[in-house]
């Protein structure tokens, strides 16, 4: 079943290679459907009609020519507040040599380029949810680089996954507030997009004029999600207890989501993202939900959200204030009981809060995330996540 809504762009839009609905396995053969859906491109192959393009495979189980899988960190710090010592959230994986971005937070395409990736390279962009630390650079990659030639441009449309409209607000607005653009207050990612566009559209325009450049919009094809409705979901009910759903497979990667509590957001996605060398999961911004370890199930890297409860109170935020953030993150001390219910072998912090060191260090986020393995007994890794560091998927395996 698939569950996005595809807006595609007028102009020179081309299909992704081998894309199909993901399947749904089962937890025993979650790893051999995959690498049959990897090796024989596709629905044919997880269906078992493919085994010519199986037996092409090199030692190991590897298509000839496979390039690994990197996970990158791009950005990690929470919240809005813009900082000097990290970056907003992002991240990317590299897939035989194809990028996929997930989340784009202050400083994205900048960060992409210190990374050292290639803009022709990037494939698509997951979102986990519409907040703004997650999506103010998201027009940026279209904006600045669509058409343009070389490394800093690419010429193939990219793809967009990310949620779709929220259908409603929650109750208010609070006295004293009012809604922004109440005739269409909750956007997903199309609209965003396309009014992104026409903000800059004399940018745009003056760049065309001048032989310079093109329609962002050409080259970005917008697929908004929606979970299933079997799930039950909606704005008062935004991450009922469910099963993972497909979102998107092709010749790299299968990806599938799984709704988790952020407040009134809605939808709010952790993703799933299964590869030749690995599973890699994305909580997004999620409190602890069951949810975030059933996806997780058996994961290679867990790259999971965290706030400190007291260097939190320690920046002097009423407590009201305190709570609530408690209400919608994940605290520190919680990794190491997600590490045990899902199997997660290496949990990575993402998106911390607070980001700021001289709130609190790295040493001290290091401390607090190793007390917390302690405490559930967790085997598995801990490890604070840093601007631009670096992962080999398949190394961290082993």
């Amino acid at each position: 079943m698939c569950t996005c809504a595809s807006h595609p762009a007028e102009g020179p839009a081309e299909a992704p290679a081998s894309e199909t609905p993901a399947s749904e396995t089962t937890r025993s053969g979650r790893r051999a459907v995959l690498r049959a859906a990897v090796l024989g491109g596709g629905a044919a192959a997880l269906a078992g009609l493919a085994p010519a393009a199986s037996a092409q495979a090199a030692p190991g189980g590897r298509r000839p020519g496979h390039r690994g899988t990197e996970l990158f960190l791009l950005g990690t710090a929470g919240g809005p507040p813009p900082l000097a010592a990290r970056t907003g959230i992002a991240s990317a994986l590299v897939v035989n040599g194809r990028t996929y971005v997930i989340d784009a937070g202050r400083a994205a395409v900048t960060q992409f380029m210190r990374a050292g990736l290639s803009m022709p390279s990037l494939a698509a962009i997951f979102l986990t949810h519409l907040h703004a630390d997650h999506t103010v650079d998201l027009f940026s990659f279209p904006l600045l680089s669509a058409g343009v030639v070389g490394k800093q441009g690419f010429q193939k449309p990219i793809d967009v996954y990310g949620p779709g409209s929220a259908g409603r607000l929650p109750a208010g607005p609070p006295p004293g507030s009012h809604w922004v653009e109440a005739d269409d207050p909750v956007p997903g990612i199309a609209t965003m997009l396309r009014l992104s566009n026409a903000a800059f559209a004399y940018s745009t325009n003056g760049f065309i004029a001048e032989h310079m450049g093109s329609d962002p919009a050409d080259y970005v094809r917008a697929h908004e999600i929606q979970p299933p409705a079997s799930a039950g979901a909606g704005a008062t009910n935004t991450a009922p207890r469910m099963d993972p759903f497909p979102v998107m497979e092709n010749d790299d990667l299968k990806v599938t989501a799984i709704l988790v509590p952020h407040g009134p957001v809605f939808p709010a996605l952790a993703y799933r993202i299964e590869t030749e060398d690995g599973v890699i999961v994305f909580s997004g911004d999620t409190a602890r939900s069951p949810n975030v370890p059933r996806l997780a199930d058996d994961a290679d890297v867990l790259v999971h959200e965290a706030f400190h409860r007291d260097a939190v109170a320690a920046i002097g935020y009423p407590p009201a204030v305190v709570e609530h953030i408690g209400a919608v993150h994940t605290e520190v001390g919680e990794l190491g009981a997600i590490g045990v219910e899902s199997g997660a072998r290496h949990i990575v912090i993402s998106h911390i809060s607070p980001a700021d060191p001289a709130v609190l260090s790295n040493a001290g986020w290091q401390k607090a995330a190793d007390a917390s393995a302690r405490k559930a007994r967790y085997r598995g890794r801990i490890t604070l996540g840093n601007d631009l560091d670096r992962f080999d998927v398949a190394r961290n395996r082993r």
